[in-house]
């Protein structure tokens, strides 16, 4: 994650892991989630933080998501159905269930399938946020399997050339294991900036960059520019403009439309702003995630051995690239994550006081366990 979002040493309070994970657990059950559910959302928010990904962990996403339970947007016992299954593949229907906790249980799901016949794919709609789907594929890495995540929400996106957006954020995420050296994980938006980072920017006072966002009109900006809000203009594809390869962005926004929203049995995004078939009248508009879980058996193909160590060798010959000037070395994606995670889980996780502030009323709302300060 780029440095202007990481929280300022000044702003920072580190809490230990356990204490966070804990409390985390309880607020969802007071929330009306069931413990076995709470503890995998839990876990899923936690490992983000662990990692860096401040954008989709507790800063960012626990005051949202106490909303939209408390709301009715997310509920907390859903009775999500699989509407069709192959030995391959399987459709959910979420029922509005928090996508962090149905995601796991998907991806588990396209797991198993793999395990017995090679590739298994399972497709989600109508479920809540998805937070950070890293860590879906993630999970297909640490049982020896490539992993995939595709999502498709919202529509606050500009295509290519146009004056009015129609995509979602749309982000694809990858993993891969290794043997020695850190795990292959590749987690992005088709979007020049994850809308999770615009509300970070502007917690931290910091500018959006040139190409990150368009004017009313559709104008992509090309210079630095701050916000006060995360949805007052338009954002851009990555690449920003044509010239710079947003087509390239635009037709994978499109491939992952396809694949989650379309194959999922719903409309795109773009044409009713579908909310799942549950939902055809929007009547939960933070409900109507349409995702693509895929796990692949390195086993099916190759010895997985032979693989991690062919994985190392590749990893291995990038850590060890000579660094452009300017550049301290060259990394992967993945590795910056890993080391985070080695880091946090020791020294404790950086929150900005502001969001500990948010925490300690929690506590007292909710009567949960105090939190444990570095």
């Amino acid at each position: 994650m780029l440095e202007r979002f990481h929280v300022p040493k000044k702003d920072q309070v580190k809490v230990s892991e356990k204490s966070i994970r804990l409390l985390v657990e309880q607020l969802f059950e007071k929330l009306g989630v069931p413990k076995k559910d709470a503890v995998i959302a839990a876990d899923v928010l936690i490992t983000a933080d662990l990692r860096g990904v401040e954008s989709h962990g507790i800063s960012n996403m626990l005051s949202k998501y106490v909303e939209y339970y408390q709301d009715g947007t997310f509920n907390a016992k859903p009775n999500w159905k699989t509407v069709s299954e192959t030995t391959n593949t399987a459709v959910i229907a979420a029922d509005r269930a928090h996508g962090i906790i149905i995601g796991h249980y998907a991806m588990n799901s396209a797991i198993n399938k793999a395990r017995k016949h090679n590739i298994g794919i399972v497709n989600i709609f109508n479920s809540g946020h998805m937070g950070p789907i890293g860590h879906f594929p993630m999970m297909a890495a640490q049982e020896d399997m490539i992993g995939i995540c595709a999502i498709s929400a919202g529509t606050g996106i500009l295509p290519t050339f146009a004056a009015e957006p129609r995509l979602g954020t749309n982000p694809i995420a990858f993993a891969a294991p290794g043997e020695q050296e850190a795990p292959f994980l590749f987690d992005a938006a088709t979007s020049a900036i994850a809308n999770n980072k615009i509300v970070l920017a502007i917690r931290m006072g910091a500018s959006l960059l040139p190409g990150w966002i368009g004017d009313l009109d559709g104008t992509p900006i090309m210079e630095e520019k701050k916000v006060d809000h995360p949805k007052k203009y338009p954002q851009l594809l990555f690449g920003g403009t044509r010239e710079l390869g947003s087509h390239k962005a635009y037709g994978l926004s499109l491939f992952i439309e396809i694949i989650s929203s379309l194959l999922s049995g719903e409309e795109a995004g773009m044409v009713s702003e579908s909310k799942g078939v549950a939902n055809p009248t929007n009547e939960y508009p933070e409900a109507g995630t349409r995702t693509f879980l895929a796990a692949i058996n390195i086993s099916s193909f190759t010895e997985v051995a032979g693989f991690k160590k062919r994985m190392d060798k590749m990893l291995r010959m990038l850590l060890d690239t000579p660094p452009s000037p300017g550049n301290d070395r060259v990394i992967y994606p993945g590795v910056v994550e890993h080391e985070e995670y080695q880091d946090r889980i020791k020294n404790g996780i950086p929150y900005h006081k502001d969001v500990v502030a948010w925490l300690e009323t929690a506590i007292k709302e909710f009567n949960l366990p105090k939190l444990e300060i570095f």
